[in-house]
């Protein structure tokens, strides 16, 4: 799963790599965590290109009654969100880029569990296969977005059973075009990033806490 994560960068990196024109305001953050308002990039409805937007994390169907179920949404499995009732209108029509910089998973060790800050072996920022939907309920709208995980490469297997899909550069276009509209061109996409392209080194427990959210998460141990 991914259920913590980083984006400390600068907008102006944000903005190199996903050719977004404008910027919202974007603080370093070190301890992203769910239901909080998170980055995304996605096709403007302008028809202009991209756009960088805040939606919350944790998806919330169009259909739901009760908004609080999107607490119990933050991760989509990539195998199946096509066809789930929760996501696949959003597969459909509203997928998204989440970008990081890095992200928390807890290893097991004895009897304890020791967090680990994983990302690219060469550092620097990339972004999440995401879906993101609309909810409105008495005047009431709240836009929010989900993670897409699969399989772990073999550099993560031992940490976790699942990891975040990491696009490629190369796929944003593909990923992000709304005139695909069917699932099976687009599920080659959804794969496991390279182990030997990544890393990870762990961190202190202060991290643990989703109230902290200062540089001391992300200091190696």
């Amino acid at each position: 799963m991914c259920g913590r994560f980083t984006l400390r960068v600068t907008p102006d990196q944000i903005a190199d790599l996903f050719s977004i024109e404008q910027m919202p305001p974007v603080a370093a953050r070190y301890n992203i965590a769910p239901t909080q308002p998170v980055l995304a990039i996605r096709e403007s409805y302008a028809g202009n290109g991209r756009e960088a937007t805040f939606l919350n994390w944790g998806l919330i169907p169009s259909w739901a009654t009760d908004p609080s179920i999107g607490s119990r949404m933050i991760n989509a499995r990539a195998e199946t969100a096509a066809e789930k009732p929760s996501f696949r209108a959003a597969f459909k029509y509203r997928r998204c880029i989440i970008p990081a910089d890095g992200f928390y998973e807890w290893q097991k060790i004895g009897s304890g569990k020791q967090p680990q800050l994983i990302g690219l072996k060469e550092g620097g920022l990339f972004g999440f296969a995401g879906l993101w939907e609309h909810w409105e309920r008495e005047g009431s709208v709240v836009e929010s977005c989900t993670i897409l995980t699969t399989e772990p490469n073999q550099l993560l297997a031992p940490i976790h059973d699942r990891m975040p899909v990491i696009l490629h550069p190369e796929d944003y276009d593909e990923w992000l075009d709304r005139n695909v509209q069917k699932a099976d061109p687009l599920l080659h996409l959804l794969r496991s990033f390279p182990g030997e392209r990544m890393a990870y080194t762990p961190v202190s427990s202060h991290v643990n806490n989703a109230r902290n959210e200062d540089p001391a998460c992300v200091v190696p141990i």
